[in-house]
This record gives C-alpha cells, sequence and structure tokens, in this order.
C-alpha cells in the first residue's frame, strides 16, 4: 500500500468531508487526516472498504476541530468588525436558519424524486465525494454509463430547482 496513492486517491473525498463539516478549507486537517491515517495503518482491518476507514478518520478530525479550544479562540478573539458582524447574525440566525432549512429540504425532495438509477449516482458522487472511476466499480457499470447518469440527473434537478437558483 503506497502512501502517496492513498493520499492522491482519496484526497478530493477528505476535502469535501472536511469543507462538509467545518464549512471551510483547511489543509492543517487534511494533514492530520493522512497523519493518522498513516500512523493507524497497523490497526486497519483489510475486512471493510479502505475509503469508508479514511472517511471516518476525517469526520472524526473535523469534528474534533469544531470542538477545540483552537477553534472557539480564533472565533472568540477576532477583531471588533468580526464581532459586531457575529452578533448581527446570531440576530438574523432563525430567519436564515429556516430559509436553508426550506431550501435543504427541497433539495432532498429533489434529488429523492429522480428515478433510482439518477438518484444512486448523485448520491455516491455528489454527496457521498465518490469519484466517477469508483462509483462506476460500485454499481458494476461502464464509467460511461456514471457519465450520462450524472449529467442526466444534473439536467433534471437544473430543471426542478430552477427557482432556487
Amino acid at each position: 500500500m503506497n502512501f502517496n496513492e492513498i493520499v492522491k486517491k482519496n484526497q478530493e473525498n477528505v476535502k469535501n468531508i472536511i469543507r462538509l463539516i467545518t464549512k471551510e478549507t483547511n489543509e492543517d486537517l487534511e494533514q492530520e487526516v493522512y497523519i493518522k491515517a498513516w500512523k493507524n495503518s497497523s490497526k486497519y482491518k483489510e475486512q471493510g472498504n479502505f475509503k469508508s476507514w479514511i472517511n471516518t478518520i476525517a469526520k472524526n478530525v473535523s469534528k474534533d476541530y469544531l470542538k477545540s479550544s483552537y477553534k472557539k479562540h480564533q472565533t472568540n478573539s477576532t477583531s471588533d468588525e468580526i464581532v459586531l458582524n457575529t452578533i448581527k447574525d446570531s440576530k438574523q440566525a432563525p430567519e436564515l436558519k429556516l430559509v436553508q432549512n426550506e431550501r435543504q429540504i427541497q433539495i432532498i425532495n429533489a434529488i429523492n424524486s429522480l428515478k433510482p438509477k439518477f438518484k444512486e449516482v448523485i448520491m455516491l458522487c455528489e454527496i457521498q465525494g465518490y469519484s466517477y472511476e469508483d462509483c462506476a466499480q460500485e454499481l458494476k457499470c461502464p464509467l460511461g454509463t456514471v457519465k450520462s447518469r450524472i449529467y442526466n440527473a444534473k439536467k433534471e434537478l437544473a430543471q426542478k430547482l430552477e427557482h432556487l437558483i
């Protein structure tokens, strides 16, 4: 198992998980994920999917980061302008949260209304971060089929969610 190959193969997925959980791009967290994977590689049992294992590490590192005092300290000790924006944002939060929740529900409903073959490629590639090649392997179908389904699914979603764009 070549570690450089592991990093290249999982880099985009790890970035997506970190971005999804922390709402920011953080290369330090990416490095921490790979360091933990490297240090704990002896604990990995080849019973499960390696990608799932490294995804779990990325999720845990991201969650730990959000809980850490570094993140809290970084958020709390900032300039006056950011503090004022934070105060302003907290008053707007319920309305914004409601709008965001409504948007998310509409997006989820649109995805759920897709044909099953379109839904599964969207879930694998766009939500779970699989590459097209990994998706094709998972679904046991040609790469071209995955690309075609992704294209058609996105086209259908764009039509269904046009009012949100």
